[in-house]
C-alpha cells in the first residue's frame, strides 16, 4: 500500500499513457547551465578536470559518446548513493556532500554533458511507488503512490538548439548500456536488491520504460523486479503516466513539483539523505 498523503497538493500530474504520443511541445535540449546543472560552478569544473580532456562538439559524437562514459563511471565510484528526496538540488551541491539520489547523479552527468558541448533534455515520468517496496520493506505505508523521475536524453554530435527527429536522441540507458558490447555481454536484469541503483545498472543492462511486456523480465508478487535471462530490463509496467519532454529538468519540476511536498522533504531528508542504497 503507498501513500498520496505527501504527494505536493495542487499539482496536476495526468498524461498519456507511457507508449501514446505526448501532449508536450518539443523540447530541443541545450547546452545551457541552469539552476540545478549547474555546470560553470567550480566544484563542477573540477569534476570535469579529473575526467580528463573533452571531445570537441560537436565534431566528435563518438569521443563525446566514450567522454560521458568516463563520467558515468567516475560518478559512480565518486558520489555516494542515497536516497536523498530533494530533486532541485544544484549539482556544484551533490559534488560538495559527496552523496545523492540517483536523480540527483543524473543531474551530475547531464551537467557533465553540458559542459562538453552535448545538448540534455528529460522525460518525465510517473512511476509507480511500489518500484521502490523492496527498499522499503517496512514502510510501504508510507511510499509515495507516485514519484516523478527526469530520465535525461542526450544529443550527441548535435549542436544545442536544433530540432530533431526523436531517433536523433539517446536515452540515457542508450547512451550507457545500449550501445557498447561490454554491456551486452555483463547483461542481467535490473534485480532492484541490495546496493546496486537504477544508476549503477545503466552501465550493464538497457532500462526501458517503453518495452513491450514480452520483454519484461519475472517480477515477484511484492513488486520486486527479478533478474531476466537478457541483458534488457523492461520497467514499463511501472509506469503511471508519461509527461512528456523538457529541455531541461528545471522546468519539469517546476511544472509538476517534486515527488514529496515541501514539509515531507524537510523531514525526510536529514534521515534519507544519508542513508545508503542497500
Amino acid at each position: 500500500m503507498t501513500s498520496s498523503l505527501l504527494r505536493p497538493k495542487g499539482r496536476a500530474r495526468t498524461a498519456a499513457r507511457a507508449g501514446e504520443a505526448s501532449r508536450a511541445g518539443v523540447a530541443e535540449g541545450s547546452t545551457a547551465p541552469t539552476p540545478i546543472l549547474d555546470w560553470r560552478d567550480p566544484r563542477v569544473a573540477a569534476l570535469l578536470r579529473q575526467l580528463g580532456p573533452g571531445p570537441a562538439a560537436p565534431a566528435d559524437p563518438g569521443g563525446q559518446v566514450e567522454f560521458l562514459h568516463r563520467a558515468h563511471t567516475w560518478i559512480s565510484r565518486t558520489v555516494r548513493p542515497v536516497y536523498s528526496v530533494q530533486d532541485e538540488r544544484p549539482v556544484s551541491e551533490v559534488l560538495r556532500l559527496g552523496r545523492g539520489s540517483c536523480s540527483q547523479r543524473l543531474a551530475v552527468l547531464e551537467a557533465a554533458a553540458r559542459a562538453y558541448g552535448v545538448p540534455t533534455r528529460v522525460r518525465g515520468l510517473l512511476v509507480d511507488g511500489s518500484f521502490w517496496y523492496p527498499r522499503f520493506p517496512r514502510l510501504r505505508r508510507i511510499v509515495p503512490d507516485q514519484v516523478l523521475l527526469a530520465w535525461p536524453e542526450f544529443r550527441p554530435g548535435a549542436p544545442a538548439g536544433r530540432a530533431g527527429d526523436r531517433a536523433s536522441w539517446l536515452t540515457v540507458s542508450e547512451l550507457l548500456g545500449g550501445l557498447r558490447p561490454v554491456a551486452a555481454a555483463q547483461g542481467g536484469g535490473f534485480t532492484n536488491a541490495g546496493s546496486e541503483t537504477l544508476f549503477e545498472a545503466l552501465a550493464r543492462t538497457a532500462i526501458d520504460w517503453d518495452a513491450p511486456p514480452a520483454a519484461c523480465p519475472s517480477t515477484g508478487a511484492g513488486g520486486e523486479v527479478g533478474a531476466g535471462a537478457g541483458a534488457g530490463c523492461d520497467l514499463s509496467a511501472y509506469v503511471l503516466a508519461d509527461l512528456g519532454h523538457y529541455d531541461a529538468r528545471d522546468e519539469l519540476f517546476a511544472r509538476y513539483g517534486q515527488t514529496l511536498c515541501g514539509l515531507a522533504r524537510l523531514v525526510a531528508e536529514p534521515v534519507l539523505g544519508r542513508r545508503g542504497a542497500a
